[in-house]
C-alpha cells in the first residue's frame, strides 16, 4: 500500500494517516518528522540542511528527495508507506516518480476536501502546550480553565502560525505551489477526493472503502 495524502494545513490528512499507520502497520512519513530526525542524528545531508534552515533559507529539493529516497529504504516502509504532505510541489511529484518507477509507483492519492472558511475556523480554534506539545481546540476539546496542560502542567498557547493572519498566508502558499498537484495526479487516475468536512469517523469510513480497491 503506497499512498499519498494531500490537503491543506488543517484538513485533517495527518489525523488519518496516524489511524492507517496503527491499523495497517505502515510507517506514515512527513518531511518535516525526517528533516529533524537526520538533523538530530547529524547525518551529511542533516548538517546541509541544518545550515540551509539555520540561515532562513528552504531546503532544495535534490535533499529532500534524497532524504525521502533513504527512509523508503528502512524496513519498516518494505510493505507500503504513506506520504504525508509530500510531494509539495510538480517538480518534487515528478522527482518521486522517477526515483520509486514501475514496480513500486505510488497506488494511490487521496486528497482531503475542505473549504477554506472551515480551515480557518479549525486552525485559529487549535491550542497548543509550550511544553509537551498537546494539542486542545477551543470547541471541540477545550483546553482547561487554569490554562495548564493536563498532560504534562506546561502552559497552553495560541502557535503564532495558527492565527488568521498567518493562517491566511499558508493557504495562500498552499494553492499557489501544492493545489496543482491535484491535477498531476488526476492524469495519471491516482487521484481520490474525500470528503473531510465530516466527521473524523465518517471521513475514516470513506477513506477505507476506497483503500480497499487496492
Amino acid at each position: 500500500m503506497r499512498l499519498i495524502f494531500l490537503g491543506a494545513p488543517g484538513s485533517g490528512k495527518g489525523t488519518q494517516a496516524v489511524y492507517l499507520a496503527e491499523n495497517y502497520g505502515i510507517p506514515q512519513i512527513s518531511t518535516g518528522d525526517i528533516l529533524r530526525k537526520a538533523v538530530q542524528d547529524g547525518s551529511e545531508l542533516g548538517q546541509k540542511a541544518q545550515v540551509i534552515m539555520s540561515n532562513g533559507g528552504l531546503v532544495p529539493d535534490d535533499i529532500i528527495i534524497e532524504l525521502v529516497r533513504e527512509r523508503l529504504t528502512l524496513p519498516d516502509a518494505g510493505k507500503g508507506f504513506i506520504l504525508d504532505g509530500f510531494p509539495r510541489t510538480i517538480a518534487q511529484a515528478e522527482s518521486l516518480d522517477a526515483m520509486l518507477g514501475s514496480g513500486k509507483a505510488i497506488q494511490m492519492v487521496l486528497f482531503f476536501d475542505v473549504s477554506e472558511a472551515e480551515i480557518i475556523k479549525r486552525l485559529t480554534s487549535r491550542r497548543t502546550c509550550s511544553q509537551c506539545g498537546k494539542n486542545y481546540n477551543v470547541i471541540s476539546d477545550p483546553p482547561p480553565a487554569s490554562g495548564l496542560c493536563v498532560q504534562c502542567g506546561g502552559k497552553i498557547v495560541q502557535r503564532e502560525d495558527d492565527t488568521e493572519t498567518t493562517v491566511r498566508k499558508r493557504l495562500q502558499v498552499y494553492e499557489e505551489k501544492t493545489a496543482p498537484l491535484k491535477a498531476f495526479y488526476n492524469v495519471q487516475k491516482k487521484l481520490y477526493i474525500l470528503h473531510a468536512e465530516q466527521a473524523v469517523e465518517r471521513v475514516r469510513a470513506e477513506m477505507d472503502a476506497l483503500l480497499a480497491q487496492l
